[in-house]
């Protein structure tokens, strides 16, 4: 799925450099940061696997929430994504993101051997 800025912007949603596949900033509609949570973190995944990388490839993640009292879900979804993998992480508190609304950012990083 494109975002909005994609093109306006002059970037992709996921690039593959050799072994490693990574994602953009992925923000998404929702009620609560939980809900924004699972849906970029389910774009960021869905990016990954055109790219031949699964949830299983991932070894970092950044999140970034505009609330500290959301760390805790956002990373509660974080784990119902990649309690497999494991990957190294970053969470930040951040003063506000491009859309008032967006409440949460992620970004994903996966290894993931060249598929042919």
């Amino acid at each position: 799925m494109k975002g909005p800025w994609e093109d306006l912007y002059g970037y992709r949603r996921v690039i593959r450099s050799g072994n490693r596949v990574i994602t953009s900033g992925c923000t998404a509609p929702g009620a609560t940061a939980a809900d924004q949570a699972r849906a970029a973190f389910e774009i960021a995944v869905n990016a990954l696997a055109t790219e031949g990388a699964t949830a299983r490839d991932v070894i970092r993640t950044r999140m970034y929430v505009t609330d500290r009292a959301d760390a805790d879900a956002v990373g509660r979804v974080h784990a119902s994504f990649f309690a497999e993998a494991r990957p190294v992480a970053t969470l930040v508190v951040v003063a506000g993101l491009l859309e008032q609304a967006m409440l949460v950012e992620v970004e994903v990083e996966a290894e993931s051997e060249v598929r042919t």
